[in-house]
């Protein structure tokens, strides 16, 4: 049986074994690249006494490789879904084989499992070979960046894409085995695969533990580009803290009392035109921001729990597919 399904399946992995060492080697070199920049201009900057110059040109150097390349890391999930997942069962139905080769002393849940099994596992070698080089490549960019557990990021790196694989592989065979037709059972897994990272990333992800809150006081020294919103309270978009996962872009300016501080006070008695005595005002007045964030050390544990809860969905599809494949029907 293992054999069969290598014979059927031997075309896709040869296809992506050669993708993956074009892509291994790629990731190679700009892994070395990224590591060689790092040492000069990050390490080196110290010497040179302008970090922040060197910083932002590094960021600026490696911002659209590292970019394009979490892309790919998270398009290769649903692209083995597509190519490999969808035609499992539908080209058995397709062609009329089924009737064959579900007659045969093999039963059919043995023959799925067997299928899901092998090709399930090639799944996750060829995801976790890319996430390893992508997260070694990019992990002094992302040290810089300070930017772990952006949607990006979060979903190329590390474990959490070996569970995207699975899932996007399994739901990809759950509907060609609904739809029966391989084109449509295509894009009806492209459509839901995309529609389950986004949920995850912005409306799941951010929840997954209850946030953390700090009140923050407004310093002169502090980073922030201040606005106005459309109740005519002053605004800072852009403050972080150090490695967190900021849950909200924009905290409004609180006075001592936990009023909000109104545009009219600030042009009133703080705007001049120069922003570090803009700074240096606000900071006289006990200004303060209430912030909500996830904190730094919970990277990893967003990263297991995303993990398990994309394979137990794997789980119950696979379930699925097995009581639904034991129907007469088929």
């Amino acid at each position: 049986m293992i054999w069969l399904t290598w014979r059927q399946f031997r075309v896709q992995a040869l296809t992506a074994a050669v993708a993956l060492v074009g892509l291994a080697g790629y990731l190679i070199y700009l892994g070395m690249q990224i590591r060689d920049a790092y040492d000069k201009d990050i390490v080196g900057c110290k010497t040179s006494g302008d970090c922040e110059g060197a910083t932002q040109l590094f960021l600026s150097d490696y911002e659209l490789q590292v970019f394009l390349a979490s892309v790919l890391l998270i398009s290769v999930p649903a692209l083995i879904g597509l190519f490999w997942g969808a035609p499992l069962i539908t080209r058995e139905l397709e062609g009329g084989t089924h009737r064959l080769v579900w007659n045969q002393s093999v039963s059919r849940t043995r023959w799925l499992v067997v299928k899901l099994s092998f090709i399930a596992l090639a799944s996750v070698i060829v995801v976790g070979v890319f996430s390893l080089l992508l997260t070694w490549a990019a992990s002094p960019y992302d040290l810089v960046q300070g930017e772990r557990f952006g949607a990006m990021g979060f979903m190329s790196r590390n474990i959490t894409p070996l569970a995207y694989a699975v899932f996007a592989f399994v739901l990809a065979v759950t509907m060609g085995l609904l739809i029966r037709r391989t084109l449509p059972a295509m894009v009806v897994a492209l459509a839901v695969v995309a529609a389950f990272e986004v949920i995850t990333s912005f409306g799941i992800r951010p929840h997954l533990q209850e946030p953390s809150t700090a009140t923050v006081a407004l310093e002169a020294d502090t980073e922030f580009k201040a606005i106005r919103d459309e109740n005519s309270k002053m605004q800072i978009k852009g403050y972080n803290i150090s490695g967190a996962w900021m849950l909200d872009s924009t905290h409004t300016m609180l006075e001592a009392d936990n009023k909000p501080f109104t545009v009219a006070q600030y042009e009133k008695e703080c705007f001049n035109g120069d922003m570090d005595k803009v700074k240096a005002c606000l900071a006289t007045k006990n200004l303060h921001l209430d912030v909500a964030y996830q904190p730094a050390n919970r990277y990893w544990r967003f990263q297991w729990i995303e993990f398990a809860g994309y394979l137990a969905l794997s789980g119950l599809l696979v379930a699925f597919c097995i009581a639904r494949i034991r129907r007469p029907l088929f």
